[in-house]
């Protein structure tokens, strides 16, 4: 018996289902256990192994947004879910489909996300026969998946579902991929999303703090005389911020962010450093060097953080606060290990810390500043040309800081992270762990729809822009409105640098010849205007906020400016490559 439905085809009351078991082919339980779950928007590419699912979307009140390349829907569902907290979903069909998918999961996974990552696949019985669009999805995605599904029984299939979502979330988070085969979305079967529902998530075995560790914690800390807290992605994704910044207080610690971790404590925080690692700010890299005590929350000390291993924080003792125990240890030693969510780990061992006297310490961390905390002045000045840092600087001005910034990946991004200060967790969305060009467009449009009521801005360098420019038919298409800004260099910004620095100056296959971005933003329907003063910023960025829709700035910045400081692959965290004595940035025109 099918499914009844009313005159414009939606199921009258889609959430009966969930209530009342009922007889729904495999399409119909695909989208059924999606509202159980409490999705509203997917994000996919319709096909032929997938179409069955798409014949029934129509019964379902899902929003689906059309991309026009299937890594777009991917980083879609990743924007999505790092701007809410939420499983973020996207779709595909078997063989290209689903392999465009692959670079969006693996960005996904590097940086925890959860996503769940459907898609069709051809029917059993040619399964392995090298049929038309079959592909081993399963096994492509194994290494970049928290776990997978191939679900070829349509009885089977809401379980499925129902589990992914709970890996996806749960633990440290992660994408999921459910691969459903053509004829498991075309048969029947009894649908109950209760007995569907997965048991209970069981944490690690791992996952127990003991008393001992919380104790050697809260000494360590105690007798510490120069520690640092490293707060990192997982401060945001536990929900952590508050117990992070009742330990900073409580004991004065000042605290270093990584690229995923900025927003997780506020930028304005005085004891907030601002971001380690490897285009981090000088002071925080000295000051994690000169540390007796770090306290790891939620990150992974990951190669960008740490420079050269063998001379990371030697003087430190390290407490690693990590909900993964895989991490422990993996690739700093620690001597203290508190495995758990971090949240809860901090609410252990909060009441063991008392009050410090940290005046010392940061006075000490202050005074080491110099000239580097321009990027703290409230306006910097006009050099009479126009670089990168003035557009972030002056993009955090007008908007108070108050946008969900999403970045591309490479110079910008960096400069973004550095001169663009972020008070509030979710609001910077961006690659970091496998460093994805093309992400920020489609990224951007996930985030809207997570957080439709939120400002939201496209930073992205002209190479990675190019790679992932379809999607601005995509917005056109939702009528979503979103302001992109690219920092157009002419090059391949961060490659050209590493050449500049590394390769003297041989600048291979990095000269980068853009179309007019503005004439392809219109002949998309979008408005737009190009810039190339520093003069022209302030209103530019105005004109693009108050657009009714959609807006693309155009910004022609210096070609050969770089990003400082910079630590050169395997040297140490305090081996930084400085911004010269004399830079254009800070000078004014009568000193060019």
């Amino acid at each position: 018996m099918g499914t009844k439905t009313n005159a414009n085809g939606k199921i009258p009351d889609a959430s009966a289902h969930l209530t009342t078991p009922t007889r729904l082919t495999g399409a119909e339980i695909l989208w059924a256990t999606l509202v159980g779950e409490g999705v509203t928007d997917v994000f996919g590419y319709p096909g032929g192994a997938i179409l069955p699912a798409y014949d029934a979307l129509r019964k379902f009140p899902i929003h689906h947004v059309l991309v026009r390349h299937e890594q777009g829907a991917a980083h879609m569902a990743d924007g999505y879910a790092r701007a809410s907290g939420k499983v973020g979903v996207c779709i595909a069909t078997s063989g290209p489909g689903a392999t465009n998918l692959v670079t969006g999961i693996a960005t996904a996974m590097l940086d925890s996300i959860p996503m769940v990552c459907v898609t069709g696949n051809v029917s059993s019985k040619v399964l392995g026969t090298d049929a038309f669009q079959e592909v081993d999805i399963t096994g492509i995605t194994l290494p970049v998946t928290k776990h997978n599904f191939l679900v070829n029984r349509t009885e089977d299939l809401a379980k499925a579902l129902r589990q992914a979502f709970q890996i996806a979330k749960s633990g440290r988070p992660g994408p999921v991929l459910v691969d459903i085969t053509k004829d498991a979305q075309q048969a029947t079967a009894i649908f109950d999303f209760e007995a569907a529902k997965p048991k209970p998530y069981r944490p690690h075995p791992m996952l127990h703090v003991e008393d001992s560790g919380l104790a050697q914690a809260a000494e360590l800390i105690r007798n510490a005389k120069c520690p640092v807290i490293l707060a990192g992605h997982g401060v945001s994704e536990s929900g952590a911020m508050e117990q992070v910044r009742t330990l900073a207080e409580r004991a004065q610690i000042p605290v270093a962010l990584t690229l995923l971790g900025l927003g997780a404590f506020p930028a304005s925080h005085p004891l907030n450093m601002g971001m380690m690692g490897m285009h981090g700010e000088s002071w925080v890299n000295h000051a994690i060097q000169q540390a007796d005590l770090l306290i790891a929350c939620g990150m992974r000390f990951d190669d960008r953080v740490t420079g050269s291993l063998g001379t990371y924080a030697t003087k430190a003792k390290k407490i690693h606060i990590e909900v993964d125990p895989a991490e422990i240890d993996k690739n700093v030693k620690v001597d203290v290990a508190l495995v758990g969510d971090l949240r809860e780990v901090l609410e252990q061992l909060l009441p063991r810390v008392a009050g410090r006297d940290g005046s010392a310490w940061l006075k000490t961390i202050d005074s080491s500043k110099g000239a580097a905390a321009v990027r703290n002045i409230k306006n910097l000045p006009d050099s009479g040309h126009l670089y990168a840092a003035h557009v972030m600087h002056d993009l955090w001005r007008i908007t108070g800081g108050n946008a969900i910034v999403v970045t591309d990946v490479g110079q910008h991004q960096m400069w973004e992270a550095q001169y663009f200060h972020h008070e509030h967790p979710r609001t910077l969305v961006t690659s970091g762990g496998l460093g994805t060009m093309g992400f920020a467009l489609p990224a951007a449009i996930g985030a809207k729809f997570a957080c439709p009521d939120k400002e939201v801005w496209v930073i992205a360098g002209d190479g990675g822009f190019q790679m992932t420019a379809a999607e601005l038919s995509t917005i056109v298409q939702e009528k979503i409105k979103i302001n992109i800004a690219i920092i157009n260099n002419g090059y391949l910004g961060m490659v050209r640098q590493w050449q500049e620095f590394f390769y003297e100056s041989n600048y291979q296959s990095t000269p980068l010849i853009s179309p007019d971005f503005v004439k392809l933003a219109d002949a998309h329907g979008i408005a737009g205007r190009a810039v190339r003063t520093r003069a022209e910023v302030a209103s530019a960025v105005e004109a693009a906020r108050t657009a009714k829709g959609a807006y693309l700035l155009n910004f022609m910045v210096e070609k050969e400016d770089s990003v400082y400081p910079m630590i050169p692959a395997g040297s140490a965290l305090h081996e930084m490559i400085r911004r010269p004595e004399k830079d254009p940035l800070l000078e004014s025109p009568e000193e060019l």
